[in-house]
């Protein structure tokens, strides 16, 4: 194999500056070198790019970095990335191709989270496939992260009743998610395996949250929910999931239209009530189990129009909670206004 080039000589029409060797320029693997040793100096932690720069890129700088500098490990890690395709085409996005979508393009239906969850749910280092589909998986996935804090919120705050909590057997989910999480982390950024483990201790930590039935007065075990909800929490921030968005809290959860809410959701909660009563009383007639019928029905064609608006109604029992579907940051009780 042929030595790479440090300096090249000109050629018509390209820019050059005169050397010692004659008019030429410097070869393109040196410029990354000088920069690097330029900010950070003599040795990195980590360098990242694109996998297809593994050879002869990288190569290149680390030969010239460590002969400059003396040492004999420039870069401790190198990593590698995939490249990001549309789904049934083997090229890579690229501007010169005209084959990209752009990030305002992206946000114009998505969120920033979206995109990084989207991200997550791949391997850093294996190829990429963007479609609406896999899109809409990593939407799903956050959607069922923040429908779980949300319940953990309510329930921690008493707004959410259940049936008994089994709490050892949730510490022991909790402790297993911890150490699934770690492992797959250490296992070069194993990412989807990491979101695999937290969507698993959600799966277990909603089922023990069962408001069929639920038991007002039981024992309830808010220790637990708010370790899982801290340890979620925790590592969504990690990961650059913004799990509270400045202007929309300051538009939803803080303004006046929080406490519109407050009171349509409490309203909508008593003729619930109202409605559902009406199923155990037996001397009632059935003209008026109809009227009681068409008011529960008005109750759900509410919870639709407000979906419609990004506000997510969960009936619990006696009570209602809301929240705000694009931020899942909101989560309060019905008539809790402040």
């Amino acid at each position: 194999m042929r030595d790479f080039a440090l300096w090249k000589a000109a050629k018509t029409s390209e820019p050059s500056w005169d050397s010692p060797w004659g008019p030429g320029r410097p070869g393109w693997h040196i410029e990354c070198s000088a920069i690097a040793s330029l900010v950070f100096g003599s040795q990195l932690d980590i360098h990242t790019g694109g996998i297809d720069l593994e050879f002869p890129h990288h190569e290149n700088e680390i030969a010239q970095s460590e002969a400059y500098h003396g040492c004999e490990q420039w870069a401790n890690y190198f990593m590698h990335s995939g490249h990001l395709h549309l789904k049934g085409s083997e090229e890579k996005m690229s501007k010169s191709l005209k084959n990209f979508i752009t990030v305002k393009e992206f946000l114009q239906n998505n969120t920033a989270n979206h995109f990084r969850m989207f991200c997550l749910m791949s391997r850093y280092r294996s190829p990429v496939e963007y479609s609406e589909d896999s899109v809409r998986a990593a939407v799903d996935v956050l959607d069922s992260l923040f429908s779980f804090l949300s319940d953990a919120r309510a329930y921690v705050a008493g707004t959410l009743h259940t049936r008994p909590i089994d709490e050892a057997f949730l510490w022991e989910r909790l402790a297993e998610a911890r150490t699934a999480v770690r492992a797959a982390l250490a296992d070069d950024m194993d990412t989807p395996r990491a979101i695999s483990a937290l969507i698993t201790l959600v799966q277990h930590a909603h089922r023990q949250m069962q408001t069929a039935s639920p038991v007002v007065g039981a024992v309830r075990s808010p220790s637990v929910l708010g370790a899982i909800a801290a340890f979620i929490e925790r590592m969504m921030e990690t990961w650059g999931l913004q799990l509270h968005d400045a202007q929309q809290v300051a538009a939803v959860d803080a303004g006046p239209l929080a406490a519109v809410l407050d009171h349509v959701v409490a309203f909508r909660s008593e003729v619930r009530d109202f409605a559902l009563a009406g199923d155990v009383v037996q001397e009632e007639r059935r003209g008026a189990r109809a009227e009681r019928r068409a008011l529960l029905d008005a109750c759900d064609r509410l919870r639709e129009r407000l979906a419609s608006c990004g506000i997510e109604l969960k009936d619990r029992g006696n009570a209602s909670t809301w929240r705000h579907t694009e931020t899942g940051v909101t989560d309060r009780g019905a008539g809790e206004c402040e």
